[in-house]
């Protein structure tokens, strides 16, 4: 009898283990397709970069070994640390410009009650609309003689033009508010998605409690979408320290490399430099990936502690 036990259990993991195998094999074939794409675009990319690094370089042609040659030239270039400041006050800026936004509107939205999908479509246009030509709509916003929409307004108020982007203190901060403009709708909508999901109940038991606005913020809404506010964090921060298109688009690099950022810099060794900065250009994209790669690590970090708590 315990003969026979023994044997159907056996059995039984043995199906267990069979049927197991079959599932992880159809998920490994669904995922098959991901998995190459990855490897071709993301790793061996970035596995080639950061051994071509190590090399000399005439355009993307492998020429002798150079060791840390590559990262001393980029390191020791007297805009190196004037630039990786830029990228620094980019990463700030929009922490204290873009990250709140869309949790406000999307609260606002959630709380009202008419005409809740029109307001949805409204915010989402600057979305929708082509990089190029919004950074282009937004650069002769800001043109600097009496021709800029900023300036014609300022003008009817009786003010002087201002040089905006021509203005060093101010250009990082322009840019942010563009980027800001174009990319909180869909951060918005993120919010406004997890909102959806609290419970209503929650709420209600706040209100009888005599608990006020604030307090429902800060006691059932925040604790809801923490996470999420964790994640847009360091989301934020990594994509704003990789920023270049706009300072490439609406400012060169200036006034006088004011707007430079890393990821500029690194088209600018890339692409600019006649084929001689390729090298530089690989060493810059590894010194931006391990910085990239600690404030992961730090998100992880801090995501567990959070999690640990409820």
């Amino acid at each position: 009898m315990k003969t026979q036990q023994i044997d159907v259990a056996t059995a039984q993991k043995r199906i267990k283990r069979k049927s197991s195998f079959r599932n992880d094999l159809d998920a490994w074939i669904l995922m098959l397709p991901m998995v190459i794409i990855l490897y071709i675009f993301v790793w061996r990319s970035t596995v080639l970069g950061g051994v071509w690094s190590l090399f000399k370089m005439q355009a993307y042609t492998v020429k002798e070994f150079c060791g840390l040659d590559n990262y001393v030239k980029v390191i020791s270039h007297t805009q190196f640390l004037p630039t990786l400041w830029n990228t620094v006050q980019y990463v700030l800026w929009s922490l204290v410009i873009g990250y709140l936004p869309p949790l406000f509107i999307a609260i606002m939205i959630n709380e009202i009650v008419h005409f809740k999908g029109g307001f949805r479509v409204l915010i989402y246009i600057p979305a929708v609309i082509p990089g190029i030509a919004a950074m282009l709509m937004w650069y002769f916003m800001y043109y600097p003689d009496q021709t800029g929409l900023l300036n014609m307004v300022l003008n009817k108020l009786g003010f002087e033009s201002f040089g905006w982007l021509n203005n060093p203190d101010f250009t990082i901060v322009g840019i942010i508010i563009y980027n800001t403009w174009k990319a909180f709708a869909g951060t918005m909508l993120l919010y406004y998605a997890t909102l959806q999901g609290v419970s209503v109940e929650l709420y209600e038991a706040a209100l009888i409690d005599g608990a006020g606005p604030f307090k429902r913020l800060w006691h059932v809404t925040r604790p809801a979408i923490e996470g999420l506010l964790l994640l847009n964090v360091v989301s934020q921060i990594i994509s704003v320290f990789q920023i270049m298109e706009q300072p490439l688009a609406m400012t060169g690099g200036g006034p006088n490399g004011a707007s430079t950022s890393l990821g500029y810099q690194l088209y600018q060794y890339g692409f600019n430099s006649g084929g001689k900065g390729t090298g530089q250009a690989m060493a810059l994209g590894v010194i931006t990936f391990l910085i990239l790669i600690c404030f992961t690590i730090f998100y992880f970090w801090l995501n567990k502690k959070v999690e640990n708590r409820y």
